[in-house]
């Protein structure tokens, strides 16, 4: 029997299959083509250029600014250092911000050599090893959300203590991708009910304009900066607020969607250069003119959260494209 012989025959003993194969090829190669002709066009709209990547790894702590960084679907990542991926509490498990502790806005936390470094004004630094999966997962809280961090031990524990200068015992605790995280849907519907954060407020990115921040300041006695409100990436080259109506952003290849406005709290008027805490401005201001958002009645917005749809690399100076169909 010849080869064109063998392969009639095992034709003709699969007679179905090789039909429903051909047939199932067929049929997904048309739907492709009605996919690629009938779905909608995307559209790149250039809206502003990324001036600022800025990284906070500690909840509430100082900012580390870089020129490229990992977009992640829960927020940026720098080596090992992630956004807002360690948290101070206290011995219960309620975490401490700089609504309560301002001067934690100083608090310098790095990593080095597998390392955890912590600085801080009037501080020894202090270096312990950054992984140590023998210590607890304790179980904490983020704005009545439970979360869980693993506890990074008790120099840490008595270094913060020192540095905040309270008769309260407050730890420091790690997230790792294992744990517990937050699911920003309990707080705001508005988010997917897959989206997860460690202990970021609620998104894992907040991105705010420059121009906004100017018009700011034409309404203060006294400037502030960018840094007063703590976003993940900072853009210029555009209008003031314009960031309100950028819907479906894209950064290079990363994909960004906008989920809320980012309604402003106390935490604003913690200047970053002292770790005073004055309770009235830019707060006091922005009330007079961003209360904008119908669901937010009493917490001006400046900047919006959003969510990663796709992850990529950023880089300080790439274009922002705004996507329609």
């Amino acid at each position: 029997m010849d080869f064109k012989e063998m392969l009639v025959k095992i034709f003709d003993q699969n007679r179905e299959v090789v039909l429903c194969a051909v047939g199932t090829a067929v049929a997904l190669f048309g739907l492709g083509l009605v996919y690629k002709y009938t779905s909608p066009e995307k559209k790149l709209t250039r809206v502003g250029v990324v001036t600022q990547l800025l990284v906070h790894p500690l909840k509430s702590g100082k900012v580390v600014s870089v020129e490229t960084a990992e977009c992640l679907r829960m927020g940026l990542k720098y080596g090992k250092l992630q956004d807002r991926h360690w948290l101070v509490i206290t011995e219960d498990g309620r975490m401490v911000t700089g609504r309560q502790e301002p001067r934690l806005v100083l608090a310098s936390l790095t990593c080095e050599g597998g390392q955890l470094c912590l600085s801080g004004p009037q501080m020894e630094e202090l270096r312990v090893p950054l992984h140590q999966p023998n210590n607890a997962v304790v179980d904490c809280r983020v704005f009545g959300v439970d979360v869980q961090g693993r506890d990074c031990g008790d120099d840490v524990s008595n270094w913060l203590t020192r540095y905040l200068k309270s008769d309260n015992t407050f730890r420091l605790v790690h997230f790792e991708p294992h744990l517990k995280a937050q699911k920003p849907s309990e707080k705001e519907p508005l988010f997917p009910k897959d989206e997860k954060v460690a202990y970021p407020d609620a998104a894992p990115i907040m991105l705010m304009s420059e121009a906004s921040v100017r018009d700011l300041n034409t309404r203060l006695d006294k400037d502030v900066t960018v840094f007063q409100f703590r976003p993940s990436i900072v853009v210029s080259d555009c209008e003031a607020f314009t960031e309100d109506t950028w819907d479906h952003i894209q950064i290079g290849q990363v994909e960004l969607k906008r989920v809320v406005g980012c309604g402003r709290c106390l935490f604003t008027t913690v200047d970053p250069e002292t770790g005073v805490i004055n309770r009235k401005e830019p707060l006091d201001t922005l009330k007079t003119y961003r209360l904008t958002d119908p669901k937010q009645k009493t917490a001006p917005i400046l900047g919006q959260y959003y969510t990663v749809k796709k992850t990529g690399v950023l880089h300080v100076g790439e274009p922002v494209y705004k996507i329609t169909y």
